[in-house]
C-alpha cells in the first residue's frame, strides 16, 4: 500500500473516500503540512496502490495501515472514515484519535437507522461501472458536490485530480460499494477507546449531518462540528477544517 509521507510535527493518518486517492486531500495538506508529519495513504486499487490479486477488505485495510505507520492521530473521509473506526477497533495502540469527515458507521438507511442513503444506489453504481465506468464516477462526484453552497468550484477540484494518480481498479471500486453497503459500525462505538471529533456537511446529500450527530453521542469523548458545506468540506472549507483539527489535537494531547 503506497503510503507518502509529508510535514513535520505529530503524526496525522490521512485516508481518502472511495474512488479517490490520497491526493484528493491537497487543499487541507496545504494548510497542515507545517504543524503535522502526514501520512497520506492511496488504499488498494486506488491512486498509487496497485491493485493485486487481494479484495479491498475494510479489516485487513486497517491493519495494513497500522502496521506501516506510527502511532497518530487518524483521519478518513467518507468510506476512509470507515477504515479509521475499524483500525481504532482492532489496533487501539495505533490511534491517538479519530477525525471523521463526512462519515458515518453505517452509510446505509434501514428500519432503526433513516440517516443514509438507500441501498439501490450502490446496486446502481456498481452496475454502472461495469456498463460505463467513467460516466459512474461522474454521477459520484456530482452527488459528492451536490448540495454544497460552492458546488460548481468543488465539482470542478474533484473532476480535475480525481484521475491524477491513474484510474482506481474496477474490482477495488465494486469491493468498496460492497463495504458502503454492508458495513455496520454502530454497536461498536460505544467501546471506542479514543477521542473522535465528527466533521459534517450541513449540505451534505451522501451523508445526512444527523448521522454524524449520532455517532459523536454515541462515541466516548465524541465532538461533533457542522460546516455548511457538502459532502468534501476539505476542499472548499480547508481553513475551518484544519484549524478544527488543529484545536482538537491540541485537546487530546494535552
Amino acid at each position: 500500500m503506497h503510503i507518502e509521507t509529508q510535514g513535520d510535527g505529530p503524526d496525522l493518518v490521512m485516508i481518502h473516500g472511495w474512488a479517490m486517492h490520497s491526493g484528493i486531500f491537497a487543499p487541507l495538506t496545504r494548510a497542515l503540512a507545517s504543524q503535522f508529519r502526514l501520512h497520506l495513504v492511496d488504499l488498494p486499487g486506488h491512486g498509487l496502490s496497485p491493485q493485486r490479486d487481494e479484495r479491498l477488505v475494510l479489516a485487513d485495510c486497517a491493519q495494513a495501515i497500522a502496521a506501516q505507520v506510527p502511532r497518530a492521530l487518524w483521519l478518513g473521509w467518507s468510506l476512509g472514515g470507515q477504515v479509521c473506526l475499524e483500525a481504532a477497533r482492532l489496533c487501539p495502540a495505533q490511534v491517538q484519535a479519530l477525525v471523521l469527515i463526512a462519515s458515518s458507521p453505517r452509510f446505509v438507511v434501514g428500519e432503526d437507522w433513516p440517516h443514509g442513503v438507500s441501498s439501490e444506489i450502490f446496486s446502481q453504481f456498481g452496475s454502472g461501472l461495469r456498463d460505463n465506468y467513467a460516466r459512474t464516477i461522474e454521477r459520484f462526484l456530482a452527488l459528492e458536490a451536490h448540495g454544497s453552497e460552492r458546488a460548481q468550484s468543488e465539482l470542478r477540484e474533484l473532476r480535475t485530480h480525481v484521475f491524477d494518480r491513474g484510474e482506481p481498479a474496477l474490482q477495488a471500486l465494486c469491493d468498496g460499494l460492497e463495504i458502503l453497503d454492508r458495513t455496520d459500525l454502530r454497536a461498536d462505538l460505544s467501546a471506542l477507546r479514543v477521542p473522535s471529533l465528527w466533521i459534517a456537511g450541513r449540505r451534505d446529500k451522501l451523508i445526512p449531518p444527523a448521522a454524524m450527530q449520532w455517532a459523536a453521542q454515541h462515541s466516548p469523548a465524541g465532538r461533533y462540528l457542522e460546516l455548511s458545506a457538502g459532502h468534501a468540506p476539505f476542499i472548499g472549507h480547508a481553513a475551518a477544517v484544519a484549524e478544527a483539527i488543529r484545536t482538537f489535537h491540541a485537546e487530546v494531547a494535552a
